[in-house]
């Protein structure tokens, strides 16, 4: 592909970010803890409680779940306005997009499949008997596990750590956000929003565009 710009590779999160939801309550209506659920997820955002040690208490309220509740999260999930044409501008652009979610692969390869998106990682469930055990498997993608997702994802396919891009709203997500050569918030928490070098408020995703267009524009890059 032809472009006037320097490749880039922009990596976003999920849930609340990439999509208007947070997976793990939908999955939740289905255990009839949502509103457990939810509290749990505020607080992780906002960065009072470890990430991990929040997901294995909110993941454990769903064993029992049906593997068909996937169907229906799958189907409830909304992308954020703007979502699919910032992918769309990125790729016109020459950029590379992944995805990065404390969130579930489950959940996660559907979205990034429904995008063209073949760079994504994500935590994954453990399922027994056509059920939900109530536990995760494999490493729990937490903020230090996203920020060296970045940086693997940026060795792989050989872009220079200052020309990546990484976009989220929770505490999960500061780390991925100082490691990139520009950081941004979406429509964050305030922790987010006071640690991230950038910010946007939304509600459009793709305004994210902007933000790196200005933040070139200041480096003096073309």
């Amino acid at each position: 592909m032809t472009t006037t710009r320097p490749a880039r590779l922009l990596v976003m999160d999920v849930d609340s970010t990439l999509i208007e939801q947070e997976v793990i309550e939908l999955l939740a209506d289905h255990a009839g803890t949502r509103e457990q659920v939810a509290a749990v997820t505020e607080r992780a955002m906002r960065g009072e409680i470890d990430f991990a040690a929040s997901l294995r208490e909110r993941v454990a309220t769903l064993a029992g779940v049906p593997v068909e509740a996937f169907a229906d999260v799958r189907g409830r999930a909304t992308f954020t306005p703007g979502a699919a044409e910032l992918v769309t501008e990125a790729r016109r652009r020459g950029w590379e997009v992944g995805l990065v979610s404390g969130g579930f692969e489950e959940i996660v390869a559907h979205l990034a499949a429904e995008l063209g998106i073949t760079l994504f990682r994500a935590n994954r469930l453990e399922v027994a008997d056509g059920h939900l055990t109530g536990r995760t498997v494999g490493p729990v993608i937490d903020r230090a596990a996203k920020a060296a997702t970045l940086l693997d994802l940026a060795a792989r396919i050989g872009v220079p750590v200052e020309d990546t891009i990484a976009v989220g709203d929770g505490a999960n997500d500061l780390d991925m956000i100082a490691a990139a050569g520009v950081g941004i918030a979406f429509a964050a928490k305030p922790v987010v929003r006071e640690q991230a070098p950038f910010s946007v408020d939304g509600p459009r995703l793709d305004a994210v565009l902007d933000v790196v267009d200005r933040a070139d524009a200041a480096a003096g890059r073309r």
